[in-house]
């Protein structure tokens, strides 16, 4: 099984000050990610940068190297930047660096995924054949679409599939609708990661992401969907083992084939690990 989605970071208030939660507002490194993946039968994983710097990628990078399980790091260049292509040579020759991320999350879109200058960047990582980690909220689904549709060429994909808003008492219809239309790109794939922090109510159980794990797998299909956990954030909600076994469980009704393709062959072809 392929983790497509963790983060790592040496914690400091000074560079993680949006970290409130006194659960973990602590140090994430390598070595305990390594004992946390073995534990639950997890071969391989994805880190995903959490800071906006090139010293995240330098971080990242040297994190890897220690460790037994990360096979790839998604990290960051300044796609706005006349500097990008400069930034993403400075990286690619490192064989775990398999693309880039932008915090797009809750931004104007004229900021980030309209942007002439950002979407230059992002012809930049196609050049190189590097990926894209798209992150948005629900609301920013058609604005991403739209972005998407302006790199046919760019191999993206979506994380923690645009963060529904989860509720026992409702079900988000137009996160269902939009996020229906954007699978209809074939050059977008999704992680099935970061649902279990955006329940909006006091507690979540199995019942309660099941209507929005089949949406995403009648959108996208199996072979674009990829397991991902999103620790230690995700430990705001859920222990890790508690999320993957939600996961296996909905994959249990799946094919053989299906259920490896979510649990490590999607991840494992996008990111080329």
């Amino acid at each position: 099984m392929i983790d497509s989605h963790h983060h790592l970071w040496k914690y400091t208030t000074e560079e993680f000050g949006w970290i409130e939660q006194d659960l973990i507002r602590r140090s994430f490194l390598a070595p305990e990610l390594d004992t946390l993946l073995q534990e639950n039968q997890v071969t391989g994983a994805v880190a995903v940068q959490a800071r906006t710097s090139l010293e995240e990628n330098d971080f990242l990078l040297d994190e890897a190297a220690k460790s037994s399980t990360i096979k790839g790091v998604v990290g960051w260049v300044d796609l706005k930047s006349a500097e990008a292509g400069t930034q993403l040579d400075q990286y690619q020759s490192n064989s775990l660096f398999k693309g880039v991320r932008e915090i797009t999350q809750g931004a104007a879109a004229t900021e980030f995924l309209s942007n002439p200058a950002f979407n230059q960047g992002v012809r930049e990582v196609t050049a190189r054949d590097l990926t894209y980690d798209v992150l948005i909220f629900q609301d920013q689904i058609p604005a991403a679409t739209a972005f998407v549709d302006q790199h046919p060429n760019q191999r993206f994909v979506l994380d923690h599939a645009a963060k529904p808003e989860i509720r026992a008492d409702a079900f988000p219809k137009n996160w269902e609708k939009s996020i229906r239309e954007m699978a209809e790109r074939d050059n977008l794939v999704c992680k099935v990661s970061g649902l279990v922090t955006e329940v909006r109510d006091d507690a979540w159980d199995a019942s309660l992401m099941e209507r929005y794990f089949y949406t995403l797998l009648e959108a996208f299909g199996p072979q674009r969907l990829m397991f991902g956990s999103d620790w230690p954030v995700c430990l705001l909600s859920s222990e890790y083992a508690r999320w993957k076994d939600c996961v296996t469980q909905y994959l249990s009704q799946l094919s053989q084939d299906e259920q490896q393709a979510i649990h490590s062959q999607t991840a494992t072809q996008f990111y080329a690990l």
